[in-house]
């Protein structure tokens, strides 16, 4: 009885320790003050520019913490301050700080702006990303399967010196704060990849790869940003967000997560299996994904959409398409998807609430 009640006390000092280091960041995150424009040049920094009175900065703060201490205990070169944008709004304002909270990585004259989910993990994998190297080189097959196994997404420079290089790495110094950029040789790609030219840009993910093609793609640029999320996402509103940017279609399953009648497990494995087997018809026009609960999608439709359901939307011009008939099958899903590409499918405007 004594021991355990000795563990159990030991287990809650233990508890009331690390509670106590996360919440101060046991002093791994550096109060800034107007000193940092001046000093900051010779190191990275990742700053979180908050406001007292915020109430999302109050919430990101014991997550700050947590990333300060993470990154001392990476080794991290990347050192994590907070500074106070409205004592010292001068200084805020030359980052081209315009809200709170604001976070950025500081790497020499360039500012990056982390527009990713506010989690510890995320922050910090966003961090190391754009600290790093703005192209990894690949040298070896071991290499290059470690890589694939690690990310979900990346994309690969095959090639040597070349003008799609230089825009490549022109594109990678615009998008690392999204994705990781590769280079390798001809012979550490993959046997199974077909390149029909060198040099090439390739995209792997979802299990397969695509090459960059300028005929059928665009400007590079533009492709990377489509390409740089899986074919099939668990869209929230922050993903719908950044989903705007690619000027694909968006078809989601909008069901309850919770819930496990036959429907909506149905209507979310449908949109996954057109998502697998038809990405090489629709992934250049298509992301796939599904949501879970319909309020964000009814105050954004200004809709009523009872769930399960689905909707497609087309954030490059405020419309949305529901399907005229249930949709029971993937056929039926491929043949509502083909009635939006080809114009039959009647398209509804996403309403706006009057100011």
């Amino acid at each position: 009885m004594a021991a355990a009640a000795g563990a159990r006390t030991r287990g809650l000092l233990w508890a009331a320790v690390v509670a106590h280091v996360v919440a101060s960041g046991a002093g791994f995150v550096k109060d800034l003050d107007e000193s940092f424009k001046e000093n900051r040049k010779d190191d990275i920094w990742l700053v979180d520019f908050y406001a007292p009175w915020c109430g999302h900065c109050k919430k990101l703060e014991p997550v700050w913490n947590e990333v300060g201490i993470e990154m001392r205990n990476m080794g991290s070169p990347v050192k994590v301050g907070k500074m106070d944008a409205t004592s010292f709004s001068s200084i805020a304002s030359e980052f081209g700080v315009r809200g709170y909270p604001t976070i950025k990585l500081l790497k020499g004259d360039l500012a990056y702006n982390y527009r990713g989910p506010r989690t510890k993990d995320d922050i910090v994998e966003f961090a190391n990303r754009v600290a790093g190297p703005l192209i990894r080189p690949l040298p070896s097959q071991h290499m290059f399967e470690h890589v694939q196994k690690r990310h979900r997404v990346l994309f690969v420079y095959v090639g040597g010196e070349s003008p799609l290089k230089e825009k490549y790495i022109e594109v990678a110094s615009e998008l690392i704060v999204y994705t990781y950029f590769f280079s390798a040789s001809e012979d550490v790609v993959p046997e199974y990849v077909t390149l029909p030219e060198l040099p090439a840009v390739m995209v792997f993910k979802d299990g397969t790869y695509f090459v960059y093609d300028e005929y059928e793609d665009g400007d590079l640029s533009s492709w990377i940003n489509r390409e740089r999320f899986q074919g099939y996402l668990n869209v929230d509103g922050f993903t719908l967000y950044e989903l705007g940017d690619t000027g694909k279609l968006v078809a989601i399953a909008v069901i309850d997560d919770k819930n496990s009648s036959v429907e909506h497990t149905r209507l979310k494995s449908i949109i996954q299996e057109v998502a697998r087997d038809y990405r090489d018809h629709f992934h250049r026009d298509f992301q796939f994904g599904h949501m879970d609960g319909n309020d964000y999608i009814n105050s954004l439709l200004m809709d009523d959409l009872t769930i399960p359901t689905i909707v497609v939307l087309n954030t490059s011009n405020q419309q949305y398409f529901l399907p005229d008939r249930h949709i029971e099958s993937t056929e039926d899903m491929v043949q509502f998807i083909n009635n939006i590409l080809d114009g039959t499918a009647e398209g509804l405007k996403i309403a706006r609430s009057e100011e």
